[in-house]
């Protein structure tokens, strides 16, 4: 092969892999001060244990949807957590890699609703109806703020 072949085959392969590979990985700041992080597994024990409801956003820094839907996670917990009935937290999966493991985390980011320390469903209201949903996988923006809100008005009863 000739060598400008090979540079336009190297210029080419950078392009297409490069943002993979030097993705921002710097932390993803938290702007919430309803958020708790879980470092260790004993933290996770202690978030599901701190509210009836929990919803946790698994995800990882180098992830770009993940980047994206943080604010609005933030947002969310701003709005609408509740002591001891509404709460959330965050997990990133690559420095707890055994909490992600224990719940099955393949895909980053991930949303699992949590009711007394296990997970759950909650019924939400879509435009095809009704649904009963235990965890939004991606940054699904309107399933999320739809999970949150019908946890939001659970635990207005209670």
């Amino acid at each position: 092969m000739h060598p400008i072949l090979y540079a336009i085959l190297g210029v080419v392969i950078i392009l297409v892999l490069g943002p993979a590979v030097f993705a921002d990985r710097t932390p993803i700041p938290e702007t919430s001060g309803h958020v708790t992080k879980v470092h260790a597994p004993g933290d996770m024990t202690h978030v599901l244990k701190s509210s009836k409801y929990v919803v946790v956003d698994f995800y990882a820094d180098w992830c770009p949807p993940c980047r994206t839907i943080a604010p609005v996670f933030s947002k969310l917990a701003d709005d609408h957590a509740v002591p001891g009935k509404l709460g959330f937290g965050k997990v990133n999966v690559d420095h707890v890699k055994d909490v992600a493991g224990k719940y099955g985390i393949t895909a980053m980011p991930t949303f699992l609703v949590f009711e007394d320390g296990v997970p759950s469903r909650v019924q939400v209201v879509r435009k095809g109806g009704e649904e009963s949903v235990e965890m939004v996988r991606g940054a699904d923006v309107v399933l999320l703020r739809s999970v949150v809100q019908a946890l939001a008005k659970k635990v207005q009863g209670l």
